[in-house]
């Protein structure tokens, strides 16, 4: 896989980057590495800090599940913006009617022939109140706010992959130091064998040094085990599956252990100022302010703006039916001309105008043909002209404008609640902040306290174990000479097996003191 770095080589055991620190001593005790698939011939998938950082970054599930909040807070900003413009709408229908009768408010419709019928919209509306005004303000807060939730995921994600990468090493170099035991018991046991052979020791000692044997592999045996499932707990911090056998991924990066020389005031003014949750916190506080000078603005008038254009097109299916009606209203018209005509033609002269005002031809006045028994083409034309009309031939409605101003005078004290809730929010919020800052405040000590205690415990432990060391070759020398016995060995084997991880211990409990307090101040000390 093309994120992991491959090397054929093993990388230097755990307990001999130790040996490097200031209070390390040589470590002439160290056994080969325990034999696994990698140690067998397969090539190990090494994993330094920073890939483990990279790829948590990039596959961690709850990580990214805060980082997936950024999209909609920019979105809030631009929505925000967007709401001081006006906003625009398009509408567009086809419908069909048939024919028959409807009641609307008690009023009878009657239509004749089915019809289709399509319509267009194009409205613009604006309004602006004290909500519109205080929202990108608002918007603006809400974003830092989850800008500084993201960062403190990823703050908080870099401790626990850097927590856990300590562990897996802690368990590496536990390992190692199980390894050796497991070599010292089967030099113990050689030994005994090789007394009893002579006449030298009892057959008790053999079976002495067979138990210590036996005990000391079930003890690596756990050991391998802890250490698979350290590096199986990191892999699942980073939300990546195993990118080989578990017993072929190395970790490789090492830690010096240093006498820390921070000082306590400033580690407590960084923490004040760069604490990831402490700043969150504080954005918190800042929306919870925008939402209160939000609340206030509903005692603002709001103003409403709202224009729009209209048309609608209707195209009845049944065209002779308007011919026909058109025709009854022509003969209507015919029969009018002719009885004014006949009145025209009663009165005495000289008649006022011309002819007296007659029409000539009362067929053609009224659009009939000249014996009257249907429509001029050019009037049954127009009428299916004027029909042809669906879907696009619209017919524009008046331009329409409104602009109203509205000042609530009483809500049911609705205003009043809100303003109440978004000030107890934001004093919550302010609460919240002090709290953390104290919380800390204390934890800052407290990690750097307890780091000055881990410093000091690798020291004591050094002392201990190689006073265990000695311990054991003496009662190693003793027991070849033959004035020791094997239970006298064997607990020096013991006691130097406690030492040695007792030690490994102190030196990464050190190590996770330091990246605790790193996590408390919030940015690295190394």
């Amino acid at each position: 896989m093309n994120r992991w770095t491959i090397r054929v080589a093993l990388g230097p055991a755990a307990l001999a980057v130790l040996a490097a620190g200031p209070l390390s001593a040589q470590d002439t005790t160290r056994a080969q590495p325990v034999p696994t698939a990698a140690a067998a011939g397969a090539a190990p998938v090494t994993i330094t800090l920073e890939q483990a950082l990279e790829q948590a970054r990039k596959h961690s599930p709850t990580y990214l599940q805060t980082l997936n909040d950024a999209g909609p807070a920019r979105w809030q900003v631009r929505n925000a913006y967007g709401q001081l413009l006006p906003s625009a709408s398009v509408s567009a229908g086809l419908g069909y009617t048939g024919s028959g009768n409807a009641t609307f408010g008690g009023t009878t419709f009657s239509q004749s022939s089915p019809s289709y019928n399509s319509d267009y919209s194009i409205s613009l509306q604006y309004q602006l109140d004290g909500a519109v005004l205080s929202g990108p303000g608002r918007a603006k807060a809400l974003q830092r706010a989850t800008e500084a939730d993201i960062a403190n995921a990823g703050a908080q994600l870099k401790y626990a992959i850097t927590n856990q990468y300590l562990q897996t090493l802690q368990a590496a170099a536990q390992v190692e130091v199980a390894h050796q035991q497991v070599q010292r018991n089967e030099d113990f046991l050689a030994l005994a064998n090789a007394r009893y052979r002579v006449g030298q020791a009892t057959l008790i000692d053999v079976r002495q040094a067979e138990v210590t044997k036996g005990t000391g592999e079930v003890a690596l045996l756990r050991a391998v085990q802890a250490q698979n499932e350290a590096k199986l707990e990191l892999l699942r911090l980073m939300g990546v599956t195993p990118p080989a056998a578990v017993d072929q991924l190395q970790l490789t990066d090492s830690f010096a252990v240093v006498a820390p020389g921070l000082e306590l005031e400033q580690l407590l003014q960084l923490a004040s100022e760069q604490n990831p949750e402490l700043r969150a916190l504080r954005a918190r506080e800042s929306a919870a302010g925008a939402n209160l000078t939000a609340a206030k603005s509903e005692y603002l008038p709001r103003l409403s703006m709202q224009a729009g254009w209209q048309g609608y097109t209707q195209q009845f299916t049944n065209e002779q039916l308007l011919l026909d009606q058109q025709y009854q209203a022509a003969r209507g018209q015919m029969l009018n001309c002719e009885f004014q005509n006949a009145i025209i033609q009663r009165l005495t002269s000289p008649l006022p105008y011309e002819n007296g005002g007659m029409i000539g031809n009362c067929n053609s006045y009224a659009g009939l043909t000249s014996d009257g028994s249907a429509l001029e083409q050019s009037v049954a034309d127009g009428i299916r002209s004027r029909n042809s009309v669906f879907p696009f031939h619209y017919t524009r409605q008046p331009f329409q404008a409104s602009l109203t101003l509205s000042l609530p005078i009483f809500t049911g004290f609705g205003r009043q609640l809100r303003v109440s809730q978004a000030r107890v929010q934001q004093e919550d919020a302010a609460e919240g902040v002090r709290a953390r800052a104290l919380q800390v405040r204390t934890d800052v000590q407290a990690r750097w306290l307890g780091l000055q205690t881990a410093y000091r415990a690798i020291g004591v432990q050094q002392t201990s174990r190689d006073a265990a060391r000695e311990q054991l070759r003496l009662a190693q020398d003793r027991y070849r000479l033959g004035s020791g016995t094997a239970l006298e060995l064997a607990d020096a084997q013991n006691a130097v097996a406690r030492a040695e991880g007792d030690y490994v211990s102190a030196v990464y409990d050190y190590h996770k003191a330091l990246a605790a307090l790193e996590a408390a101040v919030g940015r690295p000390l190394r």
